[in-house]
């Protein structure tokens, strides 16, 4: 049985804890950012869990993360 290949954008985003927990970065954080209050601006920053009903399409794509 071959290795599955790691989807190489799904890697560039995503990063999984020691936990196991998949983390990702908050949308809305590239542009028109002189309209966006400074407190908006700062919870961008932190990273998310990925939701549940995605985690498993996350795995599938990037198994190997």
């Amino acid at each position: 049985m071959p290795k599955i290949r790691t989807h190489r954008g799904t890697a560039k985003r995503l990063r999984v804890t020691s936990t196991g927990k998949v983390m990702r970065r908050k949308a809305f954080r590239s542009h028109m950012l002189e309209h966006k209050s400074a407190k908006r601006k700062r919870q961008y920053r932190t990273q998310h869990e990925v939701s549940s009903s995605d985690r498993r399409k996350v795995i599938r794509l990037a198994p190997y993360l």
